[in-house]
């Protein structure tokens, strides 16, 4: 079996900030605190190196990408169309903190974030990501369009559902509500703007992708 590899946490806003050798001690500094920022790395050096930069300089940074599938198969996929937002989430745990947002597709500017949401669901994230999405694009009368790498997020939007089987509880009462909010938004909205699947296989995880994994 091989040995799981060790990895080094940066928390740049928790109730404590620093560098964290262990998932556990890190997670007790963003739990219950609004707007933590934290990321993985697999050396000391790059955590240190990180705490004293920008939060927002390393999530989402794109990772060497080295597509496996045939040249033809990449002709067929094509590129990506950078005329588009991408939405993503994560979830540490499943049920466990969440987050998700929204980026230029092209830059990876950050137009938008919600969370951490101290019990949540990476599918629902997903989903609250894309009507996000598709409201910030109609407030801004924007023709882009939405890059997800969630099937089921997407089945979810078309049927105007969260479709989750975590139960409500007190401690993900506000997420909920942003569910319950997101839902109403689906059946009271029309929008033509087009939900999209993104190729992770051609093209590497997709530029919202928040670079935990």
């Amino acid at each position: 079996m091989s040995k799981k590899k060790k990895k080094y946490y940066t928390v740049w806003k928790g109730h404590k900030t620093g560098i964290f050798e262990k998932w556990d001690d890190c997670k007790a500094q963003i739990k219950d605190y609004q707007g933590a920022q934290y990321k993985s790395f697999e050396t000391f050096e790059a955590a240190k190196k990180a705490l004293i930069g920008n939060y927002r300089d390393y999530i989402g940074i794109s990772k060497s990408f080295k597509s496996g599938l045939s040249e033809v198969q990449l002709k067929k996929i094509g590129q990506p169309n950078f005329n588009s937002i991408s939405v993503d989430a994560a979830s540490s745990g499943n049920p466990g903190i969440m987050e998700y947002r929204g980026v230029d597709t092209k830059s990876k500017k950050q137009l938008f974030i919600q969370g951490p949401f101290p019990e949540g669901t990476n599918n629902i994230g997903e989903f609250l990501a894309i009507v996000h999405g598709l409201a910030f694009l109609k407030k801004h009368d924007s023709q882009r369009f939405i890059y997800t790498d969630s099937k089921i997020a997407i089945s979810w939007i078309r049927k105007k559902t969260c479709n989750t089987k975590l139960p409500r509880n007190s401690k993900n009462e506000k997420l909920f509500e942003l569910v319950d909010r997101a839902v109403n938004w689906l059946k009271t909205n029309s929008y033509e703007t087009t939900i999209v699947k993104w190729e992770t296989k051609a093209w590497g995880e997709i530029p919202a992708d928040f670079g935990r994994k």
